[in-house]
């Protein structure tokens, strides 16, 4: 045998032949936002799996990472988004999971937004309709412009000034008054989906905190609404939509909610649309067989039905239950926008009703 010096050449170890290039990492920008993502996959030191198909949603837009399966959205229990929130309904689930939530809402809050709906939507609309009725110089100027049709009745403006000063005044007071039942009734629809205690003195006074605040943003709405309409009837609609949200981004968020509540529906136009063009069917469906009945009902009390003390009675009584029946459509609106909102936030990001609530403050 000679002495031949070791080959000096590459090695021919399968361990150390050139190894293709890995599938690429995502590309920069790609994925959840920092402070989110999915725990180190298991099989890492000090990292178990995550237990499967627990608290696992996928995050709101992002497909898995090129080359890489989608393991989906993991958070810890009570964290994130959650396919089985009782206000956040996950993206992707549609409008049935939107449904279930407002009925779920509508049922666990019954007994304490009852009562609140009453005290600040229902008992403040009896008292302006009453008010209205007895400054009404209706009945009034048909008799006299029956007599002489070329005259103005006689105190036309003050009667005028009166019925505006009534409609207008009592208007802004009665906004004010609702703006407690809005911010009241969303704390306790967000405090009962978090699992928390909730009270008809607590909401209230609640309300009372916040109602100044809602109340001048719900006024400047309504300008601006208005505004749309004695522009032409579609910028009056698409204002309407658009600033839909404005109220409850005001009491989760408390910054912007003009704009705030405009973005999401350009964002998500399709969605946002259906889910209040639906609330808004059902409050105007409500409101207007309550006012048909209203209108039958007062009619056989006559033209002045205030001038006797039984008619008075007969009129009020009739007004309060008619108000009772638009019940329905309060509680409609309330539910339909802050389940709508809640959506629309789990789009944005993870977030879960114990995180809504503690928002609220």
């Amino acid at each position: 045998m000679s002495d031949q010096p070791p080959p000096t050449g590459p090695s021919s170890s399968p361990g150390d032949q050139p190894q293709p290039p890995g599938p690429p990492g995502p590309p920069p920008g790609y994925g959840p936002p920092p402070g989110y993502g999915p725990p180190p996959y298991g099989g890492q030191p000090g990292h178990p799996a995550p237990p499967p198909h627990v608290g696992m949603t996928p995050y709101p837009g992002q497909p898995p990472y090129p080359g890489q399966p989608n393991y989906g959205w993991y958070h810890p229990a009570g964290y994130g988004l959650d396919p089985a929130d009782a206000l956040v309904t996950p993206p992707g689930v549609g409008l049935g999971g939107w449904f279930a939530r407002c009925v779920g809402a509508a049922r666990r809050g019954w007994r304490p937004l009852l009562p609140i709906l009453v005290l600040t939507q229902v008992l403040p609309a009896t008292v302006l309709s009453v008010l209205a009725l007895a400054v009404d110089p209706s009945a009034r100027w048909d008799a006299q412009l029956a007599g002489d049709s070329t005259a103005l009745p006689a105190n036309f403006w003050t009667d005028l000034a009166t019925l505006l000063f009534v409609l207008v005044g009592g208007s802004l007071l009665l906004g004010l008054v609702q703006s407690v039942g809005w911010a009241a009734g969303t704390w306790v629809i967000a405090r009962q989906a978090a699992g928390e205690p909730v009270g008809v003195g607590a909401a209230l006074r609640y309300g009372m905190r916040r109602a100044l605040g809602l109340w001048g943003w719900t006024l400047l709405i309504t300008l601006i609404v208005t505004f749309g309409f004695c522009l032409c009837f579609l910028p009056g609609v698409y204002a309407a939509f658009a600033l839909a949200m404005a109220g409850p981004v005001y009491l989760f968020e408390r910054h912007d909610p003009l704009s705030r509540s405009h973005r999401m529906l350009r964002d998500r136009l399709g969605l946002l649309l259906g889910r209040v063009a639906l609330v808004g069917a059902a409050v105007i469906g409500v409101s207007v067989i309550a006012s048909l009945i209203e209108s039958l009902a007062i009619l056989p009390f006559g033209a002045t039905p205030l001038d006797s003390p039984g008619t008075t009675v007969g009129v009020v009584l009739t007004i309060a239950v008619v108000a009772v029946v638009a019940l329905p459509a309060y509680l409609a609106q309330l539910v339909g926008l802050v389940v709508t909102y809640a959506e629309q936030r789990a789009h944005e990001g993870p977030v879960n009703a114990s995180q809504l609530a503690a928002e609220l403050g």
